[in-house]
């Protein structure tokens, strides 16, 4: 009997730390959350951004590219956000090696936030992005405050709400 029961708390030890482990991961807390988020400067012929120019502005920084399905579903709702809430700067960088392929994309959905191609990757892996869409909120003091993966609905009244009290 008592062997049965050693067993038994042997299975559910086991159990408790298999789901303290992974049942309970939402995923690794990102290292930049809280501080001070990477300042870059990039230009080329689709547009140019000076992320130190935006202090005093909430941004919200996409990281996105146009062969990526979940990015240009919620593509409509980041423009959305940049229309409802003029206080928040909606930035959206691409990821596209192709720069004809980025140029046919702005041409054919016109795109009415500020956008820029980084074919190299550069600020994404400032900001340790390797899956897109992947986005960041950076507050009025340059404080990267959380980090969204995969694609959202910006205008949703959780987001919006949080957007508003930074």
């Amino acid at each position: 009997m008592e062997r049965s029961l050693r067993k038994t708390r042997k299975i559910w030890i086991g159990l408790a730390l298999l789901l303290a482990l992974v049942g309970c991961d939402r995923g690794q807390h990102p290292r930049q959350v809280e501080k001070k988020a990477p300042t870059f400067s990039i230009s080329n012929d689709s547009g140019s951004v000076d992320l130190s120019k935006y202090r005093g502005k909430i941004v919200v920084l996409n990281f996105w590219a146009t062969w990526c399905p979940p990015c240009i579903e919620e593509l409509p709702t980041l423009m959305e956000l940049q229309s409802r809430m003029p206080q928040v700067a909606v930035i959206a960088v691409s990821t596209d090696e192709d720069a004809d392929a980025y140029k046919r994309f702005l041409a054919d959905h016109h795109l009415n936030l500020t956008t820029v191609r980084d074919g190299q990757q550069r600020i994404s892996s400032m900001y340790g992005t390797f899956r897109y869409p992947e986005t960041y909120v950076i507050d009025r003091n340059g404080i990267l405050r959380r980090k969204f993966i995969g694609p959202q609905t910006w205008t949703s009244p959780e987001i919006v709400d949080y957007l508003s009290k930074l």
